[in-house]
């Protein structure tokens, strides 16, 4: 804790609030967590952690995510369904009637943080909350300056956080009542109307989006990472149910970090200081790290217990499958700290292909690595969402679609370069399924999609024979080591080559359908690793 008294007063003056708003300034968690219980915002569980609800929003709201459209956004931003436009004036407007609102109050919570674990691409941010679980959230996912760096510390970012407060959608420029506006000019993120924590997060990801690749010549990425014990380090890419979280929790590496990192000339660096896991159906035979770091200082948010009890009932999705906790990065025992590592050896592109056409491990091309790179593509199977009862094919462009600021070309064309410069191979892993689509064939064994991982990150992959795909273009080696040569082929692994090769080729016309609206925006070469649809 820092003794600073001038602080405060500061902080009043900076944000035009009144001297009788009581700030709480830079708490411990131990006194957010307790500060929550008594305001009868949370309860502690029975291992100490503080639950909470969020409230009506219990995940992200895309389409209520707007961008400032000014001098420095209006034609570098890539503008779409969720790069949403908004008029500089609402922004103004809006952060007047936030900062007003939370003047109206007894007591406020600020933080000041970083983000980004190279010092030369530190960000300064200091988050502003109506809450004090919401400033909890923030000191786990953020870095914490120590008290020397407090002593100076000058914001560069803020982020304005008020679940209570709602906009007026008729005179405000919003879709509805809730809102999250990035302001590159102002340098400022405005949150209402909804207390769901990932949204502080993911502002700051979709603004270091934007900053990195674009003034830094430093490519953002939405992955997990980790590093061997000769400094060797690997990349996962792969949307929700592709097993990121899974593959990267490897004993042997340290864990940079889960989810966003920047790729410089010579290192990876996570951007954050904690970890946002999601927690529906846990368990500690299954992710023994996740499960022990709920804890005290540890968020949980929208769980319910079991009947008479403080003990958490992972399975329930009484509120929502979204249910998730924060904590800092050292509650994972095998963290890097401080979490850069080298540069990149392998890049793994992780699918849950549930058509059952993809190879369980090919080895991808500069041209093709960008092309699915910008597809980002895995498949939800049945049960996964309402209403789906066969897969349903699902591309998010560059593995974040809904936190890129601009063309998911620029993202792509960064990617091939450091890949060339660094000689870096990219693997594409199907961790979905084999020997026919979900329904008739298997979902490939954890233990052989481990078996390939390891083999490609300990090089037996480098020197055995590959095959090349006839429709997606990527190799497939005819061995590795501790898994079934039958099975690397995936058109072998089926009972009707025929129904593989109709298979293949509806979803090679996906892809390109998919693609058309990137296309525009990419080099020849991408355009040429696109799969054969005929």
């Amino acid at each position: 804790m820092m003794a600073a008294t001038m602080i405060p007063k500061q902080i009043l003056q900076e944000l035009g609030l009144s001297d009788s708003t009581g700030i709480h300034y830079q708490l411990s968690p131990e006194e957010l967590a307790e500060q929550t219980v008594l305001r009868g915002q949370g309860v502690f569980n029975d291992t100490g952690a503080l639950c909470i609800q969020t409230g009506e929003f219990t995940g992200r709201s895309p389409k209520d995510k707007f961008i400032v459209k000014d001098a420095i956004t209006a034609d570098s931003v890539d503008w779409n369904g969720f790069n949403i436009p908004i008029e500089e004036k609402y922004f103004h407007q809006l952060k007047k009637k936030l900062l007003d609102y939370l003047g109206e109050k007894e007591e406020i919570w600020v933080r000041d943080a970083h983000a980004c674990a190279d010092p030369s691409h530190r960000l300064n941010i200091r988050v502003i909350n109506e809450h004090p679980w919401s400033n909890l959230f923030a000191h786990n996912m953020f870095l914490r300056p120590s008290e020397e760096e407090l002593s100076g510390f000058e914001p560069e970012w803020h982020i304005i956080q008020a679940p209570g407060f709602k906009a007026d959608p008729a005179v405000d420029g919003t879709r509805q009542h809730n809102f999250a506006i990035l302001s590159f000019t102002h340098k400022t993120i405005l949150i209402g109307g909804t207390g769901y924590t990932g949204e502080i997060k993911k502002g700051i990801f979709s603004v270091l989006n934007f900053i990195l690749p674009n003034e830094r010549n430093v490519l953002s990425m939405h992955c997990s990472a980790n590093m061997g014990a000769e400094g060797d380090v690997a990349v996962f890419f792969g949307l929700s149910g592709t097993g990121k979280t899974t593959l990267s929790a490897d004993p042997n590496r340290k864990l940079i970090g889960d989810d966003e990192h920047g790729w410089t000339d010579s290192s990876v660096f996570n951007f954050e200081g904690g970890c946002y896991a999601k927690t529906i159906d846990l368990s500690e035979e299954k992710e023994p790290e996740i499960f022990r770091a709920i804890r005290p200082a540890a968020l949980v948010e929208n769980i319910h217990f079991y009947p008479g009890t403080q003990k958490i009932d992972f399975s329930s999705k009484l509120i929502t499958e979204n249910t998730r906790v924060s904590y800092p990065l050292g509650y994972i025992s095998n963290a890097l700290e401080p979490s850069i590592g080298g540069l990149p050896k392998n890049i793994f592109f992780l699918t849950c292909d549930a058509y059952g056409v993809l190879p369980p491990i090919s080895r991808l091309s500069a041209g093709q690595a960008m092309y699915q790179f910008i597809s980002g593509y895995t498949a939800k199977v049945a049960g996964t969402e309402a209403g789906v009862t066969e897969p349903k094919t699902t591309f998010s462009a560059c593995f974040g679609a809904p936190f890129l600021p601009l063309h998911p070309g620029k993202y792509a064309e960064m990617l091939g370069e450091k890949m060339r410069k660094h000689e870096v191979n990219v693997w594409m892993v199907n961790t979905g399924w084999s020997g026919g689509p979900y329904g008739v064939g298997n979902r490939m064994k954890l233990a052989y999609t481990r078996a390939m991982i390891t083999a490609a990150l300990e090089g037996k992959l480098d020197n055995v024979a590959y095959e090349t795909h006839p429709v997606f273009g990527m190799e497939m080696p005819l061995s590795c080591p501790g898994v079934p040569s039958e099975i690397l082929n995936p058109r072998s692994t089926w009972a009707d080559s025929a129904a593989y090769d109709t298979k293949a080729r509806d979803l090679a016309l996906q892809f390109v359908q998919n693609f058309e609206k990137y296309a525009s925006g990419v080099s020849e070469e991408i355009l040429q690793a696109a799969p054969k649809t005929n």
